[in-house]
């Protein structure tokens, strides 16, 4: 993935953290994908390095965010597409403050810092998501997602229905990097 990327991760203390790491280990392993990676909604990719290269989180502390309090991730049915990094995914509700944060986010990108760029990519291509597996194989057909879709529900049901979160933490990942090193190197609570 060029440059870099803001995603949007639980809570710190959201029991999501550790339900969605294992979902991800366990799919990972079934479908023999060597990848794993952090829980997240990505808000924005394509950001420059130059763009926060002398301090990652001063630039990350000096952006426009909304609060966390309107930001809510509602999960969705899963689904598949023939795109590595959404091999296998859970859809998420394109929130009206959630679509606020990833416009924001977009806004750092070269080429949409106008607010109208930004709400037109917002509005028309941006697709929330929560990502299970990233894999180079064939899009996942309705019975293997039925399949997954049977123990991914009642590992979310067992802690009380987890079905999103509120706010949570951007984080800002060199994705220009190796999977395995999909690590922030910023970080921002809500």
């Amino acid at each position: 993935m060029p440059g870099s990327s803001l995603w949007l991760l639980p809570p710190s203390d959201h029991p999501l953290n550790s339900e969605l790491s294992h979902l991800i280990e366990r799919i990972s392993s079934d479908f023999h994908s060597p990848h794993t990676f952090l829980p997240h909604v990505t808000l924005t990719s394509e950001i420059s390095p130059s763009t926060y290269s002398s301090d990652p989180q001063a630039w990350l502390n000096s952006l426009n965010l909304p609060s966390g309090d309107g930001v809510q991730v509602t999960f969705g049915q899963l689904a598949s597409e023939d795109v590595f990094v959404r091999k296998l995914y859970i859809q998420c509700a394109k929130s009206d403050g959630l679509k606020d944060l990833a416009g924001a986010c977009r806004r750092e990108v070269d080429g949409f810092g106008e607010d109208a760029k930004a709400t037109e990519w917002t509005n028309d291509k941006y697709n929330p998501h929560v990502s299970l597996l990233y894999h180079d194989c064939r899009r996942v057909d309705a019975k293997g997602i039925s399949k997954v879709e049977e123990f991914v529900r009642p590992t979310l049901a067992r802690n009380g229905g987890l079905s999103g979160w509120c706010g949570g933490r951007v984080v800002l990942v060199q994705t220009d990097k190796p999977i395995d090193q999909w690590m922030p190197i910023a970080e921002r609570k809500l």
